[in-house]
């Protein structure tokens, strides 16, 4: 599976599976679902995970589906 990239609609920050995020604990290849559900946006600490949209995806069938997730717990 290719690396994916998702970006803050707050403050544009990406976050790429490929690179990871060494300052936040994730080496390069961590996958988005290996990251915990309570992490923040490290640049602007006002989105949570959940609110990340995945780039090239369809964003309105990306929010329909965490909403349903949220409903179906």
């Amino acid at each position: 599976m290719p690396a994916r990239r998702f970006h803050c609609p707050g403050c544009g920050y990406i976050y790429d599976e490929a690179l990871g995020e060494p300052h936040e604990g994730f080496a390069p290849g961590t996958t988005w679902e290996q990251i915990p559900d309570d992490w923040f946006c490290p640049d602007c600490a006002v989105r949570d995970k959940a609110d990340f949209i995945l780039e090239g995806g369809d964003a309105e069938l990306a929010a329909e589906g965490e909403a349903y997730a949220e409903v179906a717990k």
